[in-house]
């Protein structure tokens, strides 16, 4: 019986170590996975309340209340001009915003794309102080085969007769006369769905008032046409211009001087006294 009862106190013995030897194992384990949870939580990406679309907005939309919603943004990449908490996007008792562009659901709201409270998507939204827009009249060739969109950015190109009061010399002759141009219209709309060339019968441009001078004057003395810049271009000041000559490639020959000939000399010989004396004089 005494044998029976150790056997049975040694295997509950054991049985007891073997749970404590589990538990300790699983608390361990959960220790540990406690542990890195909390290190990754310390490792989070910092972020920031933006507003984004809680729907697609199309260009010309008001922009309202339940329009819009705050959200976690990675502070890195945060977008420039963006509405937060501190600069919210819809004020109470301020006219509603309008989308200048097509706002994509859960985009980011920036400056660029809505305009100022009360104000429409014209192009007077689009329009810097100083500035004012014109309309430059343009075909298939001349604005860029149908490619341009508002917001794109363009040199404008002259081409016409030279007079020679102005220049000093005659014909004709093409010549970049503004760089970096800003457009904000096509025909009669300034928003344009990209996918779709639209063959445009006028562009309008923004510019200050020397700048819209300077177009007003060249689409009376010549034809202009467009060159579309890339994104990232720098305004360029130097004066571009192509002439025929220079075009094909020729140079202005400079004719030789022409030698007047040469005159004969005599030599009259005179004497005084004992001293003999050359003279030379042309000779009749």
């Amino acid at each position: 019986m005494r044998l029976v009862f150790g056997l049975v106190l040694i295997a509950g013995l054991g049985l007891a170590g073997f749970a404590v030897y589990m538990a300790q194992n699983y608390i361990g384990a959960y220790e540990t996975a406690l542990h890195n949870e909390r290190s990754k939580r310390g490792q989070a990406i910092p972020t920031q309340k933006i507003y984004v679309a809680k729907r697609t907005i199309a260009y010309g939309e008001r922009i309202y209340q339940e329009d819009v919603a705050l959200t976690d943004w990675p502070t890195k990449v945060l977008p420039e001009a963006y509405f937060n908490e501190e600069n919210p996007l819809i004020v109470p008792g301020e006219a509603p915003r309008v989308a200048l562009r097509t706002i994509e659901k859960y985009e980011a709201f920036m400056g660029v794309k809505v305009s100022e409270p009360g104000r429409d998507a014209g192009v007077l939204s689009q329009l810097s102080a100083g500035q004012s827009a014109v309309a430059l009249r343009v075909d298939v060739a001349s604005g860029v085969s149908g490619f341009l969109r508002p917001g794109d950015h363009v040199d404008v190109y002259w081409t016409g007769r030279l007079s020679s009061e102005v220049s000093g010399q005659t014909g004709e002759v093409t010549r970049r006369v503004l760089s970096k141009v800003r457009v904000i219209g096509i025909d009669q709309s300034a928003a344009v769905e990209y996918g779709a060339a639209i063959v445009a019968r006028t562009v309008t441009v923004a510019g200050n008032a020397e700048e819209v001078a300077k177009l007003q004057y060249a689409q009376q003395t010549g034809k202009l046409s467009l060159s579309l810049l890339a994104r990232d271009a720098i305004s360029e000041t130097d004066v571009v211009e192509i002439d025929q000559r220079a075009l094909l490639g020729l140079q202005d020959t400079v004719a030789a001087p022409v030698e007047a000939p040469k005159q004969k000399t005599c030599v009259t010989v005179e004497r005084r006294g004992t001293e003999r004396i050359e003279i030379s004089r042309p000779c009749s």
